[in-house]
């Protein structure tokens, strides 16, 4: 019987996903679990290299780059686990997380989604994530608690109801998510799991951290620190999410704020400081959704 499935996805990332199943291999020693990767599109086939360093690995390929909520779904679909894990392949895990993970569970049934102590891999001092404050609607803003705070074991002990989850790492029932609905697809990158988050408090499930368990973030390895890829899906994916998880009124005041205000304010700042080449994707950002009002098709992104 599988009682975990770990999912992760990989994107032409074939060094960090072998040290990713190094590091699963190292700290985990359950038979009980199953390691489930998708090749999301990757220009080449490294399914037996990565059988070399995890043998008993499934290994899913798709020639589509089908985006983090569609790669994540997909290995959803094969996953014969009780609970579903989800780590990004440019993580790495730490001593007795996943029980402690399960153990959180098995103290809170109201948890849908729940998220460990995030650390920078590059600065093991440093915490990227403890929780996320609640959202600002108006705005489409929030706060990632603890970031850029020295970890000296602050957040060891708690366990609480948090904003949402992160997608680095997050652990739920798969009974959940046969109720719930997998990951919206169309955000492609970013946001989707917030957009995931709103439909577990919309079924009365809570969003949960523990400071009890971390692992490593390798962060924005895929995509760059500040990609024209990353500004575009973020300023899209902002917008899509408030769409789609507020009424009328509130996207209205929001895509006000949102188009004459916190944009402008980001252009004249990349104007002065010379990376006028993001500019674009914050307009093709606005126009895309000024344009999908279904807001149902992706269309891809081109530079």
């Amino acid at each position: 019987m599988v009682q975990t499935s770990i999912i992760s996805v990989n994107y032409n990332q074939s060094q960090a996903t072998l040290e990713f199943l190094r590091s699963i291999k190292e700290h985990t020693v359950d038979n009980n679990i199953e390691i489930i990767l998708v090749d999301n599109g990757s220009t080449q086939n490294h399914e037996e290299i990565f059988k070399k360093e995890y043998p008993t690995l499934n290994y899913i390929r798709s020639d589509k780059n089908l985006g983090f909520a569609g790669g994540n779904n997909l290995g959803i679909q094969k996953a014969k686990g009780d609970f579903l894990l989800f780590l990004n392949n440019d993580t790495e895990v730490t001593e007795g997380f996943l029980d402690t993970l399960i153990n959180e569970f098995d103290q809170n049934p109201n948890i849908g989604i729940l998220s460990p102590l995030i650390i920078y891999y590059e600065n093991k001092e440093k915490i990227q994530y403890a929780g996320f404050s609640s959202m600002n609607y108006i705005t489409g803003r929030n706060k990632a608690i603890g970031n850029f705070e020295t970890d000296i074991d602050q957040y060891k002990y708690n366990s609480h109801e948090t904003g949402f989850s992160h997608g680095a790492a997050m652990m739920c029932r798969k009974k959940d998510i046969l109720d719930i609905g997998l990951m919206e697809e169309n955000y492609f990158l970013y946001y989707e799991e917030l957009d995931w988050c709103e439909k577990f408090k919309k079924a009365g499930k809570k969003i949960w951290f523990t400071g009890k368990a971390k692992i490593y973030h390798k962060e924005s390895i895929s995509v760059g620190k500040e990609s024209s890829l990353k500004i575009y899906f973020m300023y899209r994916n902002r917008m899509l999410f408030i769409r789609k998880n507020t009424n009328f009124i509130n996207t209205l005041i929001f895509s006000i704020y949102f188009i004459c205000l916190a944009c402008p304010k980001t252009i004249v700042n990349y104007f002065i400081i010379g990376k006028r080449n993001l500019i674009p994707c914050i307009i093709k950002a606005i126009i895309w959704n000024l344009t999908n009002h279904k807001n149902s098709t992706y269309l891809g992104y081109k530079a």
